[in-house]
């Protein structure tokens, strides 16, 4: 492991305190993409497996694309239960970010193989709902399940994004994994959105016409859920 990751490894107090109390599947959660132009917001989340011990993970912020990508195999080969959601960048200009977030977590949720008592969050808001989750700010670099989260969530939207960048390889999907960048701006201003853009967001004043047409949200954020 690199130097300068040794001794940040997320722990499992918060884990422990719920487990003492009787919830016997906690699930960690964590997003990836919010902030992006392109592609759709992800959620990763996890179980942890309570008998068996994993080394290595850390937010995925911190870790090497290689390294995620080794992890990743690595949890979910040892994870009790794992799953991912997505909001797709149609659903997030029709909804809004803070919807599409809550209905891809809804949907990571409905692909878990088991039904959570609690549910971690990383941050300081509460994206799940139902009266089960309970949030940590920097919860990703304190908590092995959201942690775990945010490692499984980042590699599958980047494998998305690097299979984006095969169909508009002028927009360098791979490498900015939809985020702004110079290239990004770039061939937005030369060949404008493709299909795969957050249209409604603000970059599309900037684009060029020849592209697809930005989206205008027409009526208000709609609550999928509590």
């Amino acid at each position: 492991m690199r130097a300068a990751l040794q001794g940040k490894a997320p722990g499992l107090s918060a884990e422990k305190v719920l487990w003492n109390q009787g919830h016997e599947v906690v699930v960690g959660l964590d997003e990836v993409g919010k902030g992006a132009w392109a592609g759709p917001l992800t959620i990763g989340a996890v179980v942890v497996n309570q008998k068996k011990r994993i080394t290595g993970v850390r937010d995925s912020k911190m870790l090497t694309e290689k390294e995620r990508e080794v992890l990743f195999d690595r949890i979910t080969n040892w994870a009790t239960a794992w799953s991912v959601g997505h909001a797709s960048n149609d659903e997030c200009d029709e909804l809004g970010m803070s919807e599409a977030q809550r209905l891809a977590a809804r949907r990571a949720l409905a692909e878990l193989r088991l039904k959570p008592n609690r549910a971690l969050l990383d941050g300081n808001w509460d994206f799940v709902g139902g009266g089960i989750a309970q949030t940590i700010v920097k919860g990703d670099t304190t908590s092995l399940s959201i942690a775990s989260a945010s490692v499984i969530a980042k590699v599958t939207r980047d494998r998305l994004l690097r299979e984006a960048s095969d169909e508009w390889p002028e927009y360098s999907f791979s490498s900015n994994k939809g985020y702004p960048c110079p290239r990004h701006r770039e061939a937005l201003s030369n060949l404008g959105a493709t299909k795969f853009h957050r249209r409604s967001w603000s970059f599309m004043e900037n684009a060029s016409s020849g592209g697809e047409p930005r989206r205008f949200r027409s009526s208000p954020q709609i609550r999928l859920f509590n």
